[in-house]
């Protein structure tokens, strides 16, 4: 690979990293209620005197931002899934090429 193309593929990094995290520092107040607030909501009826026993390191902006944290997980699951099967496809055809 060219110094061009690692440079090239670097800005494109960057530039997906700057698309990803400006949305989610930019964006307040977006409402999305999960299994999180449910659970959350149970416990305090239970009982109300309660005290988690860990806080979360980072707040979040908003809600939506946890769709979108899920989605890019699902997303890098299905990918991670893809080049498995990918890569167990082209190796058996491969090995059967050279055995011919």
């Amino acid at each position: 690979m060219s110094k061009k193309q690692v440079l090239t593929i670097l800005a494109l990094i960057l530039v997906c990293a700057v698309i990803l995290i400006f949305p989610l520092m930019t964006i307040r107040d977006s409402e999305f209620g999960g299994a999180d607030g449910a659970a959350e909501e149970v416990i305090a009826e239970l009982d109300p005197d309660y005290e988690p026993w860990a806080e979360s390191i980072i707040e979040l902006p908003g809600g939506e931002t946890e769709s979108l944290l899920f989605c890019l997980q699902a997303a890098l699951g299905a990918a991670v899934v893809g080049f498995g099967f990918g890569y167990l496809v082209a190796r058996k055809k491969y090995r059967s090429e050279e055995a011919a």
